[in-house]
């Protein structure tokens, strides 16, 4: 039965179908269940330091006996679970936005609303997916990046994220002392720059044209293009600003995460002029139990970097790897005063990561 905690992960959803529903201050119900209930929760919840045994792992993944396979399929299907919802619901705001006579602060809310959805059920959903090998599960992924407007994230993330996190060579590093704005804007841009760098060198390696029908990212941007299109051709300009809002939110929203999981956490540069190899303590974890079934455990996040393609319902605590002192959705909004997030962050940031001078 613990199994289904997991469901809790719709929750999101839920409070987004009440803003849109009930309008009104209701329009604010992912707002405050994301950053209020969540965090009241997790402020009051036990932690939890699971660490499965061998035979744990092997119930929960296994695939030969019938009754290991229908658990993993059920882990799967709450997954993809989330595309039907995700659309069923982004489709649902759009109209009621584009029809309704809405006060402005309704619009506000529906709008942030949906932004907090495609994040959490969106990109976060598709980042899981992103891991996975079969071709059917990296399709949902990136079907759920496209609403997100942040495609080329499955390039870039998969193959210049998780080979050069915690170097200068990766965007998605926040450095130290440096705030969660200027990391969004040099984030955004140099991940985007990336991705084009990574499809570049496929295509080379390949032999292939930039026209061929190997580069993805001609496809992201049709793709993404047609999908604003037909808001366009439906729902005319109101409808495209919304599309855009919500996207864009979306992803400030991911890269806000982005900026928690790896803060001021550095590899040392070896004298063979390769950096060390990437262990537990190069990512920020956090086991409040709340913000990991939601995120459906991307808080466990040294152990992913660890094995990418390990599922999200066997990912563990990691003893040694750096603990935030809450969950990631106060880390978020502690992160939004960068004076704050200096003053509880940078002194947990173990002692050889930080730059000459600081100490």
């Amino acid at each position: 039965m613990r199994d289904l905690k997991y469901l809790f992960a719709y929750s999101i959803p839920l409070s987004t179908f009440f803003s849109i529903y009930f309008q009104d201050i209701w329009a604010y119900s992912s707002v405050f269940y994301a950053f209020v209930i969540i965090p009241l929760l997790e402020f009051w919840l036990k932690q939890s330091n699971t660490v499965y045994s061998d035979q744990e792992k092997e119930d929960r993944i296994k695939k030969k006996l019938f009754k290991h396979q229908i658990k993993k399929k059920l882990f799967d299907l709450m997954l993809y679970l989330n595309v039907p919802i995700v659309f069923g619901l982004l489709g649902y705001g759009l109209v009621t936005l584009h029809q309704d006579a809405l006060w402005t602060y309704e619009r506000i809310g529906m709008l942030s609303s949906l932004g907090i959805l495609l994040a959490t059920n969106g990109i976060n959903v598709a980042h899981e997916l992103g891991h996975r090998s079969s071709r059917f599960e990296r399709t949902l992924s990136k079907l759920l990046y496209m609403p997100c407007l942040y495609m080329h994230f499955f390039l870039e993330h998969n193959y210049g994220h998780h080979k050069h996190m915690a170097t200068p060579d990766d965007p998605a590093t926040a450095r130290y002392n440096q705030p969660l704005y200027s990391f969004w804007i040099s984030s955004v841009i140099n991940q985007y720059k990336n991705a084009w760098n990574i499809q570049f060198d496929f295509l080379a390696k390949k032999h292939k044209s930039f026209f061929s029908f190997d580069n993805d990212m001609l496809f992201y941007l049709l793709f993404q293009g047609l999908y604003l299109g037909l808001i366009f051709a439906y729902l005319g300009t109101d409808g495209l600003l919304v599309g855009l809002i919500v996207g864009i939110s979306s992803f400030l929203f991911l890269e806000t995460i982005n900026y928690i999981e790896h803060y001021g956490l550095r590899r040392v540069l070896l004298p063979s002029g390769k950096y060390e190899r990437i262990t537990a303590l190069h990512s920020w974890n956090s086991n409040h139990i709340m913000g990991r079934i939601v995120l459906y455990e991307l808080t466990r996040h040294s152990d992913h970097h660890f094995k990418s393609n390990k599922k999200y319902q066997v990912l563990e605590h990691k003893e040694e790897s750096p603990q935030l002192p809450f969950g990631y959705p106060a880390a978020m909004l502690l992160a939004l005063v960068p004076p704050m997030w200096f003053r509880v962050m940078n002194g947990r940031i173990p002692a050889q990561m930080l730059p000459e001078g600081s100490v």
